[in-house]
C-alpha cells in the first residue's frame, strides 16, 4: 500500500500515528487502538445511516471499540490507499468478516483522520454503497 506525502515532519508524524493504529485495529487489541488516541478522542462511526453515531472521549470510544472487536471477531482491516498532508490522513480501505452463519462479507470505505501530538483524535467513516 503506497503512502504518499512523506517529506513533512508533521505530515510524516500523522502517517506514523495512523499506521499505529491501523495495526491496532487489525489486532482488534483495544488498548492499543486507545493508546494510538488522545484523552479527546472523536470516532463518527459509518452506521446508523445516514449519519451514523458520534463517540467523544476515550472512554466513550474505548466502550464502542471492545463491542465492536468482541462482535466481530473474524474481521480484517486492509489499508488499500493511505496519503497525509499535515494533520490530515485519508486511508482508503476494505473490511472484510466472516458471519455467525459462515458466509463472507465484506464494504469498502474511507477514514479521515485528524492527528495531534503524534495521536489520532479524530477519526471520521464512511462505506460505499
Amino acid at each position: 500500500m503506497p503512502a504518499m506525502g512523506t517529506d513533512d515532519p508533521e505530515t510524516k508524524q500523522t502517517l506514523e500515528a495512523v499506521h499505529r493504529f491501523n495495526e491496532a485495529f487489525n489486532r482488534h487489541d483495544v488498548d492499543g487502538v486507545m493508546e494510538a488516541m488522545t484523552d479527546d478522542c472523536v470516532f463518527e462511526n459509518t452506521c446508523p445511516p445516514p449519519d451514523g453515531e458520534r463517540f467523544e472521549g476515550a472512554v466513550a470510544v474505548r466502550a464502542f471499540w471492545k463491542r465492536f472487536f468482541t462482535s466481530s471477531p473474524n474481521s480484517r482491516f486492509a489499508a488499500e490507499e493511505i496519503f497525509a498532508a499535515g494533520n490530515r490522513c485519508v486511508v482508503l480501505w476494505r473490511y472484510d468478516w466472516v458471519g455467525e452463519d459462515g458466509v463472507p462479507g465484506h464494504i469498502r470505505g474511507v477514514d479521515l483522520f485528524r492527528v495531534s501530538n503524534g495521536k489520532v483524535s479524530e477519526k471520521r467513516a464512511y462505506v460505499k454503497g
